[in-house]
């Protein structure tokens, strides 16, 4: 009896033993709310918070068919994110990966294609930053290896609501843009200039905050809309939004009397509190990506940048002024910013 069900127990594991060897985990589909989690979970509706800047390698020449290695496209990601965090953008490098851009390529490129037998040429490949193909139509392919540099805010982005009222003459704050592509609030006015938005919003103590903190305060988005440096052509220009079309959207607020958010990249998180005392305006959104601090403090920014935030005089005719109806001759509200030039309020 015992021998029997010895055999049995034998048996049993063995047959065990096969199932699990035969088994699989099958897969299935799970139904996700995206529009609700978006709309319920993100900063923006829609809209990520991840950041990034494409750049494209560099050409050696003005015909463009030939380019500098994949090390010299890594070098100038790194020297923009030192030069950005140098001229005070709050902004830390997350992650760095390669992307394959398809082009069509002639010339000397398409005559140095690689051949797929040959272990030589793959292992050549490893630094070039364009290569190419010839496909079975006989056209001459080309792979650009782009680097795409991915960054965060050094404590996520805040959302400031500035609420426009019939008797606001100006927004009270000016645009910048710096060499590495990114729009900043280069001054605001006061508690004294009668008749801003910026002062009921929060803004000046923001901009106070971030000055004493060496930091710049970069304007992320104009509502939903990203304004951040997202790519860099062959030429080496970095592809931004420009000053003059951004004031002339936030000038358009004004004159309709329409509310406009606007999201910075923080350095800190701050207590909504610090921002609202003495402003009197509803509790901007805030809404904060936790992320380490910053080993130190960046440089100094040079005060060139705040001069004459005190004195509204200087900002009086301080450029070419874009006026929107032939009756409203005495609006200051925009003005086009140059860099270089002493700051004019929007």
């Amino acid at each position: 009896m015992q021998s029997n069900h010895a055999c049995k127990e034998s048996k049993n594991a063995k047959s065990a033993a096969a199932a699990l060897r035969n088994s699989k985990i099958n897969h299935c589909y799970e139904s996700f709310s995206w529009d609700r989690k978006m709309r319920d979970l993100l900063p923006v509706t829609g809209a990520s918070s991840f950041l990034s800047l494409l750049l494209l390698p560099r050409a050696t020449d003005e015909s463009q068919s030939k380019f500098y290695n994949k090390d010299d496209t890594l070098a100038r990601a790194e020297a923009w994110i030192m030069s950005s965090q140098i001229s005070g953008v709050p902004i830390l490098p997350m992650n760095v990966q390669t992307e394959a851009l398809l082009t069509k390529i002639s010339g000397d490129m398409a005559s140095s294609t690689v051949n797929m037998s040959s272990m030589g040429d793959l292992a050549n490949m490893a630094a070039v930053s364009v290569y190419g193909f010839e496909d079975y139509h006989g056209v001459d392919i080309g792979v650009v290896r782009a680097i795409r540099i991915w960054y965060a805010p050094l404590a996520g982005e805040l959302a400031l609501e500035i609420k426009l009222q019939p008797g606001d003459t100006r927004l009270g704050f000016a645009i910048s843009r710096t060499e590495e592509g990114f729009i900043y609030v280069s001054s605001v006015a006061d508690e004294s200039t009668p008749g801003v938005a910026s002062t009921r919003s929060g803004l000046l103590e923001l901009y106070r905050r971030a000055r004493r903190a060496s930091k710049l305060l970069v304007v992320s988005r104009v509502g939903d809309e990203k304004v951040l440096p997202w790519a860099t052509s062959t030429g080496g220009d970095i592809r931004c939004f420009d000053t003059v079309s951004l004031s002339h959207r936030l000038s358009l607020h004004r004159h309709a009397l329409r509310p406009v958010t606007l999201h910075f990249l923080m350095w800190e998180r701050l207590p909504l509190a610090a921002l609202l005392k003495g402003a009197g305006a509803a509790r901007p959104t805030v809404q904060m990506i936790v992320l380490p601090p910053p080993s130190q403090d960046d440089e100094q920014r040079e005060e060139d940048d705040d001069g004459g935030e005190s004195d509204e005089a200087a900002f009086d005719g301080d450029g070419p002024e874009i006026v929107l109806t032939k009756d409203d001759s005495d609006d200051r509200s925009f003005r086009f910013q140059n860099i270089g030039l002493p700051d004019s309020w929007l």
